[in-house]
């Protein structure tokens, strides 16, 4: 492993909380209001939540039990801000790291139903080979939000009311937006978030009508290449866990741009499905 695989877990999900707190504080106040996000933060947990055009993609909680032990109360305080926002399914994310051991008991003793867990990955700052691909790969600005947050937000099934939030990102520090395009067409997309040294990948997408043409792959060794070339000696990244009958390409694609797997985090919800469509 990259490091210490402790070490390297405290740090993926330090970033990847500080990139979904970020999207909040980039969400205009208009879509803030029509999909009524809410940022919550307590003993090192962040409550991310919408009570409309959402899903578990910002309806989730991280950090419960990193910053000190988790307790009862905190699960309560969580599950009534969703119960107050209305929203019906989300994920509590229970990091390895996470105490008391195991934290799974908790969860399981407030209510929540073990659903299906996310898998980090880290890589090294060991430069990766460029993918082949007729698509045009770069980083985009302001010309090209709208369509980033479109890509993006219909493939991760955000309504058209959030994806002004996603497009919000482009331009904003620390971030870096990248896109495929086929022409003057934008087909793909994807996110690189850096923070102390660390970078983050996100926001991978793709049109329906042009998968299957690199642009993913090519998207994610640009990413990987610029978070080299502004010193980070840490990236990571993550997306479901691998389950039996279910082909899942960004999986592979990980994998084939040198990231290892670094702990497979379980994710627990009010509903619990282990292996949902």
């Amino acid at each position: 492993m990259v490091r210490r695989v402790e070490e390297v877990i405290r740090k993926l999900e330090a970033i990847e909380s500080e990139a979904l707190a970020e999207l909040h504080r980039a969400a205009p106040s208009a879509t803030r209001e029509a999909i009524g996000l809410r940022l919550e933060e307590f003993g090192g947990v962040r409550v991310s939540a919408a009570s409309r055009g959402c899903n578990i993609v910002i309806n989730r909680t991280i950090g419960l039990g990193l910053a000190s032990p988790a307790t009862v109360e905190q699960v309560r305080r969580l599950r009534s801000i969703y119960e107050e926002s209305g929203v019906e399914r989300y994920f509590v994310h229970l990091s390895p790291e996470g105490r008391p051991e195991p934290l799974t008991e908790l969860a399981e003793g407030c209510g929540l139903i073990r659903d299906r867990a996310w898998m980090k990955f880290a890589r090294r700052d060991v430069p990766v080979a460029q993918r082949i691909t007729e698509l045009e790969i770069r980083e985009v600005g302001p010309e090209h939000a709208s369509d980033f947050g479109r890509i993006a937000g219909s493939a991760f099934d955000l309504e058209e009311i959030a994806w002004p939030m996603l497009a919000a990102l482009v331009g904003r520090p620390g971030w870096h937006v990248y896109m495929s395009f086929r022409g003057d067409r934008p087909v793909g997309t994807g996110t690189l978030f850096v923070d102390r040294g660390v970078g983050w990948t996100d926001w991978g997408a793709t049109d329906p009508a042009f998968r299957r043409q690199g642009s993913q792959s090519a998207l994610l060794t640009r990413r990987i290449a610029r978070a080299i070339d502004l010193g980070c000696t840490l990236i990571g990244t993550c997306t479901g866990e691998a389950v039996p009958g279910d082909y899942q390409a960004s999986y592979l694609n990980i994998q084939r741009c040198g990231f290892e797997e670094a702990g497979l985090r379980e994710n627990y919800s009010p509903t619990g499905r282990p292996y949902p469509i």
